[in-house]
């Protein structure tokens, strides 16, 4: 299990050489979006219409974050439950995503896609979300302001702790970690 350093946005090498267990620092831009706005984002894209940032490439990071104290670019970030994305995730794959931060199983469907359209799904320490927060450099809304902190955010990143889930070739490091304690 390494440690790497990967810059966004992210290529189809990058993600490629991601093994289960591996952990990531990621440095650049990455997008906050929860459930509300991959419904909307979903809708765009079966209307045919536009998105309102650029998908690939990306990373997305399923968070809505405090409200920021004075002199912070953000408040405490922990990522939120990711099954909840799961029904629009696989859309946003074959656009090009190739990364998402979240906690938690994905459903049998996004493992496939992310074999399927090369991408990964990073885990981010539940409860840390203070000390994650310390890796968001700025953070602006960028789309759906209305959803208050479920708005679409573009934040920029330094060192962003998180470690790889599943990865391209469809392994599941929760699952890969239950067997070595079975036995």
């Amino acid at each position: 299990m390494a440690e790497i350093k990967l810059k966004t946005p992210l290529t189809d090498q990058d993600v490629e050489k991601l093994e289960i267990g591996d952990r990531v620092l990621l440095t650049g831009v990455i997008y906050s979006a929860r459930d509300a706005a991959h419904k909307r984002l979903f809708d765009l894209i079966q209307a045919g219409k536009e998105l309102p940032v650029e998908i690939r490439g990306q990373v997305v990071y399923y968070v809505g974050p405090a409200p920021a104290k004075p002199g912070k670019p953000i408040g405490s970030a922990g990522p939120t439950t990711s099954y909840r994305m799961d029904a629009y995730a696989p859309k946003l794959m074959e656009l090009g995503l190739k990364g998402m931060i979240g906690k938690g199983n994905r459903g049998a469907g996004v493992v496939e896609a992310m074999k399927r359209f090369k991408a990964v799904y990073f885990g981010a320490t539940g409860g840390a979300g203070a000390l994650l927060a310390r890796s968001i450099k700025k953070a602006e809304t960028v789309a759906y302001e209305d959803l208050g902190p479920e708005a679409i955010q573009r934040m920029e990143v330094e060192d962003f702790p998180v470690v790889v889930i599943n990865d391209t070739k469809g392994n599941d490091l929760y699952v890969e970690g239950a067997k070595k304690y079975r036995r």
